[in-house]
């Protein structure tokens, strides 16, 4: 589309003064809605959403706005969020688009609920002209309406979209709550009977069900329930808080209200829309889910993901804090916010945040902070939290032995290192990444190089393409002298993985070997426009500085990097 295509090559300046009031007129005018429209494309492009929805909303203004910008606009906004805005210019004239139409009788259908006009929100939900791909949503969210404008008999009639599986499934639960609402206690028992029968039901089926039971005061029937579930999600948080709120004969929640129900209806779509990465789509549905429910914060962690993956950095961070101390999603959010700033280059921030969200030693909290630590070479304080979590953990976990093992490879401890990662093969002996470390480790010290070269090579087999795994394969061959089978390998490697400092350092050592001097000396001198760690560094160099190639510089290199710290994770 030629349009999409100005948006990136207009240059910053010009956009920047089609979308200032107080720029000087001529060219495209300051206050012209093609202006305004390129400028909320630029905002989108720098991942700005909540700007760029202004933009698009000013472009609007004007009565001579062409159809195109009105309809972006409609979409920007429900896209950050301010439903109430999307459902004051939802397009629905002849000249709009069919698909921009469609979600806009789905928006206004939703503002109707959430401002309690249940009998509009039902004929707009009714409607034939909301057709695909947002039947499913139209069809969960009917009920609701219905139950709003205070016809139960509709509430209670479970809704049907011949071959939507998604409609049938969730459309019991839907049915379930309208029961219970109406107080058909048994009928609602049997659709959460029904939904919760397999063992393997998700887990926010049988918080419905086990809620319900726990509204009915039959206590140990919703602790039976929510431990069989246990059985299969033992890690998931929220089913665990429920066990204990009824053991402990505390409240249940309350059943949903109709605004909270209409927003449980509009997630499922949106989850299935982000399965099968229809983004924009699930982004939208969330955020209509928030116009009902503002407090939902699954939904607010949805929108975070979402956000983040745009490139909307800002709007995510948002997102994720708005889930409150003390709630079972929080220090999840709190470990997405650190990564987010990791990413953004603040580890210091980074590491404050997930040191809050570990305080009380929850898993995840610990989880993330170990591993912002590693990520900033910070291993030895990695090892404390590392530690908790090995001796937390009910069962030997060999994910934690491994992460471990490799923080102690990194301080230099090697025999402690090569304990976690023998007791994380015995607990895995297929798994390839353990396999790589731990043989890479007795290669680079040259021991056990038969033992090693086989468990790289059951490594390789399993990722073909792994070049860090390929690198330790002709590394094992370069240990063992064979050194024109070394070449091929790491010549291998270095094409899969051609920014590599130790990887390119491992070739040139090769090529040395087998008389390509030239050669070893152009991968060495790579090796230092490559960024390496303080121990390649002085490798490179002073191979390069002595003219004596790998074998006569290797112990000095070692002892230059001796207080240096360990390479990156391989």
């Amino acid at each position: 589309m030629r349009l999409r295509s100005l948006t990136v090559t207009v240059p910053v300046l010009l956009l920047a003064a089609c979308a200032s009031p107080s720029a000087p007129a001529g060219g495209l005018e300051a206050r012209s809605p093609y202006g305004l429209f390129l400028a909320g494309q630029a905002a989108l492009n720098d991942g700005e959403s909540r700007q760029a929805a202004d933009y698009f909303e000013r472009a609007t203004l004007s009565r001579d706005t062409p159809n195109l910008i009105s309809e972006r606009a409609f979409t920007a906004a429900v896209l950050s969020g301010e439903i109430e805005k999307a459902a004051a210019i939802a397009p629905v004239g002849e000249e709009a688009s069919e698909g921009a139409k469609r979600l806009g009788r789905l928006v206004l259908a939703v503002d109707a609920l959430a401002s309690g006009k249940g009998e509009a929100a039902y004929e707009l939900l009714t409607s034939e002209e909301i057709g695909f791909p947002h039947r499913t949503a139209a069809a969960l969210l009917t009920p609701w309406a219905a139950a709003q404008a205070g016809d139960m008999d509709l509430a209670t009639r479970r809704p049907d979209v011949p071959g939507d599986k998604l409609v049938e499934y969730f459309g019991m639960l839907g049915q379930a709550y309208q029961y219970e609402r109406v107080r058909r206690y048994d009928e609602a028992e049997t659709d959460f009977k029904a939904l919760t029968d397999a063992p393997d039901a998700p887990p926010m089926l049988v918080l419905a069900h086990g809620e319900f039971l726990e509204r009915r005061g039959r206590r140990p029937e919703a602790v039976a329930l929510y431990e069989r579930a246990l059985a299969t999600y033992r890690r998931d948080t929220a089913l665990g808080l429920a066990r204990d709120r009824a053991l402990a004969r505390r409240s249940p929640p309350s059943a949903p209200t109709v605004r909270q129900g209409a927003a449980q209806a509009i997630l499922t779509p949106a989850a299935a829309m982000l399965a099968a990465r229809q983004t924009q789509f699930a982004l939208a549905y969330v955020r209509l889910a928030l116009r009902l429910d503002p407090e939902r914060m699954d939904a607010w962690m949805m929108v975070g993901d979402l956000m983040g993956a745009a490139g909307d950095v800002q709007a995510a961070r948002a997102a994720y804090d708005r889930v409150p101390t003390g709630h079972p999603d929080y220090v999840t959010a709190q470990s997405k916010l650190a990564w987010s700033l990791q990413g953004a280059g603040e580890g210091e921030a980074a590491l404050e945040t997930a040191r809050k969200a570990a305080v009380d030693g929850d898993p995840i909290g610990l989880l993330t902070l170990a591993d912002l630590l590693r990520s900033n070479e910070r291993y030895d304080e990695a090892i404390v939290p590392l530690n908790q979590l090995v001796e937390a953990s009910p069962e030997p976990d060999w994910r934690l032995l491994f992460a471990r093992g490799a923080a102690f490879e990194r301080m230099g401890d090697w025999p402690r290192a090569e304990a976690d990662l023998m007791a994380a093969l015995a607990l895995n002996p297929e798994e390839p990444d353990i396999l790589n470390y731990l043989a890479y480790g007795w290669i680079d010290r040259g021991e056990r190089l038969d033992e090693a070269l086989a468990m790289v090579q059951t490594a390789v087999d399993a990722n073909p393409r792994s070049g860090a795994m390929i690198d330790s394969l002709g590394w094992g061959y370069y240990r063992l002298g064979q050194y024109d089978k070394a070449v091929e390998v790491l010549e291998e490697a270095v094409g899969l993985e051609a920014g590599d400092p130790e990887i390119n350092n491992h070739l040139g050592d090769a090529y040395w070997q087998v008389g390509r001097r030239d050669e070893a000396v152009f991968q060495w001198r790579r090796v230092l426009t490559l960024e390496p760690d303080t121990r390649i560094r002085a490798d490179a160099e002073a191979k390069l500085a002595s003219g004596l190639g790998p074998g006569a510089t290797r112990a000095a290199a070692q002892a230059a990097a001796e207080t240096a710290p360990s390479p990156v994770v391989r």
